[in-house]
């Protein structure tokens, strides 16, 4: 029997005609589970998806299916033209639904109808159980049949919940069918990159940006309006307590940005620190509990209605999208994902958790394993287990919240940005699958300055992913599914939150490519005091600027200024004395360029008499323990360090005199930990003096932001554009009496 015949079934087939013909897509074939280099194993009439941190599995005995192009054929007509009806506008908008028709029905005729499994007969051996250690790790089945949209939630609409849904940023952004020509004209504008910005203060310090497409017509009140307290978000009836709880009242800035969430906004928020981390982890939890429960609510109200008149009336409900998971959550450490679940289970305090002892052990179990003289935001990340290996599914119902759910049936997915990728497959792999993030709406990104430490490829190739049309239908009732996202529309109406500690130009990647919400943006910003002000130790400071032909040139230039610049001063230091080059440390942000230039060190005839050591985020403990060593006793003069082993490490190195930076550091923070702190150990274990000490940074119009935040908002332009000069010093007196005023030109 053909699947779908080409019929456009969201128009003309009501619930009622596919109940009653049986046009539900069906998976076929044998499916194995996902991965590189682990062994293969059955899985039954489902595909295997881990939730828990196991080996992956590698084996597909079937393809992916063709995948839906977004391209659209031809230059499309507006669908409110004059020259053809609104029918035909429609039809054309929305393609790709056919085209997925098509490649469902393809995959369905290539594996054929579903296998039906033999019952196990009670005579059967059964086999052992798995000890404690293997079950931990069992993963669930990719997909539970009789488990679909279909079931309860944490509670039952009441009419005050009802009141609030009606006219809300849910119902508006998600559910509101008669703002479909507006929606589509935003669309247009977003695709023909029309925007429109607006900003305003939102305290002394602190500013934002709001951009919208150009065809919203906002009045201000808007777009700069600020919640006073939780009363004024339109949250659910059981989550209204915990959350006055949490917040009697809140600051503009806190206010502002609660405000920007619950109106499902795409947000940048790179203001996040120690302090306030608490607070946006409880916003984006309760934001994202609600829109769960709203959402499961409202399948469930129609189910109920549907079962009551659905025959009678030939009713017809797009509340649906064609997978279940409809948040995604990504973040460092298993230890960032404990907290994010707790918070969460404060807010919606169920009867019962399933899972709950396995979770704890899996998660909740690491100990500190570092010295109590670490910094804070240092414990913040590491505390507990820092583990960047992990995804998690989290299934609710109406009375219980289930851990370790399948990913296909899961609500909220917890994620790393390396599980997520190995969850998703290898690039250009038949095995690959991403279909349970196809109707993911709201996205969190939290502690993204972490992640930039880690791999932020993952991260772009993650969102690659989003919101694509599925190669499977895994049960899916295209009856139920939303219009856009049948018309491949789907990232237009994705909500995708960052919060970081400071901005840097991937993530603005991130800002300009993919957060392309209907409902606008929104980046906040404040003005940046600097860095170098107030360290325990001032050295002089001199940062020299370099030119660059093309961005992608950049490097070849900095390293040709460092080469021409900075290490004839090393030499000249080593030929007047023995020691004239000792205690001489080069801070290098990227590992490609550590090994650059230590490459260059050990084979170039320029620096033969440079004695180096090295210590970067991959040098083991017994070679980092036998370079600090040597440097500080002066058998090698030079120390190359990277950032990400200061950020993986945060030594205290000794014996420092004098510091090249070959770029700048992304987190001010480290600058001042290398700069103040390595020159205050040097000094206190009497190996430098303070008036010899000296900085020297190399820059680029490429690091503007880098830049700003070191030197601070009121002067990193004039360094950016002078044309005068290229060196900038800043003496140490100068540094700590006029930390406002411009710098003294060399």
């Amino acid at each position: 029997m053909a699947l779908f015949r080409g019929q456009d079934w969201r128009r003309r087939g009501s619930h009622s005609q596919v109940k009653r013909g049986k046009l539900r897509a069906q998976d076929g074939g044998r499916r194995t589970g996902r991965g590189v280099n682990a062994p293969s194993a059955k899985t039954g009439n489902n595909r295997s998806f881990y939730a828990s941190r196991v080996e992956d599995q590698e084996g597909d005995p079937y393809g992916p299916g063709s995948q839906t192009s977004e391209t659209e054929q031809g230059k499309e007509k507006s669908p409110g033209s004059e020259d053809e009806t609104e029918e035909e506008a429609f039809l054309k908008i929305n393609q790709p639904y056919h085209i997925l028709l098509e490649t469902l029905n393809a995959n369905f005729q290539r594996n054929g109808p579903p296998q039906k499994k033999r019952k196990p007969d009670s005579t059967d051996d059964k086999p052992p159980p798995p000890s404690p250690e293997v079950a931990m790790e069992t993963p669930e089945p990719l997909e539970e049949p009789q488990d679909r949209e279909h079931e309860g939630l944490l509670s039952e609409d009441s009419e005050s919940d009802h009141a609030e849904d009606q006219g809300g940023p849910f119902t508006s952004h998600f559910a509101d069918a008669d703002s479909r020509r507006e929606r589509y004209q935003a669309i247009a504008d977003i695709k023909s990159n029309r925007w429109r910005v607006e900003k305003g203060p939102v305290q002394p310090e602190c500013s934002y940006f709001y951009k919208h497409p150009e065809s919203m017509k906002l009045a201000e009140k808007d777009w700069s309006r600020a919640v006073i307290n939780t009363s004024c978000l339109r949250l659910k009836e059981r989550l209204k307590p915990p959350a006055a709880r949490v917040w009697s009242s809140l600051d503009p800035l806190t206010g502002h940005l609660a405000s920007s969430i619950s109106t499902y906004r795409d947000v940048l928020f790179p203001l996040r620190t120690q302090q306030n981390a608490d607070t946006v982890r409880s916003l984006a939890c309760l934001h994202t509990l609600n829109h769960v429960i709203k959402t499961r609510d409202r399948v469930v109200k129609d189910n109920a209605r549907l079962a009551r008149e659905g025959e009678e009336l030939d009713l017809e409900f797009r509340d649906q999208g064609f997978t279940r998971p409809k948040v995604l959550i990504i973040l460092p450490t298993r230890q960032s994902c404990v907290r994010y679940v707790d918070t969460i289970m404060s807010f919606c305090a169920p009867e019962q958790q399933e899972n709950k002892k396995r979770f704890q052990d899996s998660y909740a179990s690491g100990e500190a394993q570092f010295s109590d003289d670490k910094p804070a935001d240092f414990r913040e990340l590491f505390a507990g287990s820092d583990d960047d290996m992990f995804r998690l599914g989290m299934k609710f119902t109406r009375k219980t919240v289930k851990y370790f759910s399948n990913f296909y049936n899961s609500d909220i997915i917890f994620a790393s940005p390396l599980g997520l990728r190995m969850a998703v497959g290898a690039d250009e792999s038949k095995q690959q699958d991403y279909d349970f993030l196809s109707s993911i709406e709201i996205v969190v990104v939290d502690q993204a300055d972490a992640m930039l430490m880690q791999n932020w490829d993952h991260i772009e190739q993650s969102f690659q992913k989003f919101n694509l049309q599925p190669q499977q239908a895994h049960g899916c009732d295209f009856s139920r599914v939303k219009n856009w996202y049948l018309d491949g529309n789907a990232k237009y109406f994705r909500q995708t939150i960052i919060f970081s500690a400071f901005n840097f130009p991937l993530v603005n990647k991130l800002y300009l490519q993919h957060m392309l919400n209907i409902a606008g943006k929104v980046k906040y910003s404040k003005e940046e005091e600097g860095a170098m002000i107030g360290m325990a130790v001032s050295p002089k400071q001199t940062f020299s600027r370099f030119d660059f032909v093309t961005a992608a040139s950049e490097p070849d230039d900095r390293f040709t200024y460092f080469s021409t610049a900075i290490v004839p001063s090393l030499r000249r230091g080593s030929r007047r004395s023995p020691d004239g080059t000792s205690g001489v440390l080069i801070f290098l942000p990227a590992y490609a360029d550590f090994v650059r230039v230590r490459n260059y060190l050990a084979a170039s005839s320029a620096t033969q008499d440079i004695s180096f050591g090295s210590i970067s985020e991959y040098t083991s403990v017994k070679d980092v323990a036998r370079a600090r060593s040597h440097f500080l006793s002066g058998k090698q003069s030079v120390l190359l360090y990277t950032e990400r082993a200061h950020h993986f490490r945060r030594y205290h190195l000794k014996g420092v005199k004098r510091i090249i930076m070959y770029g700048l550091p992304e987190n001010p923070i480290f600058y001042k930990e290398v700069v103040g702190g390595f020159f205050e150990a040097s000094i206190a274990a009497a190996k430098s003096d303070a008036r010899e000490a000296s900085v020297r940074a190399l820059f680029s119009k490429l690091d503007m932001l880098k830049l700003e935040r070191i030197v601070g908002s009121r002067r990193y332009l004039s360094m950016i554009k002078d044309k005068l000069g290229d060196t900038f010093d800043f003496a140490p007196a100068y540094v700590l009496d006029s930390p406002t005023g411009p710098p003294r030109l060399m």
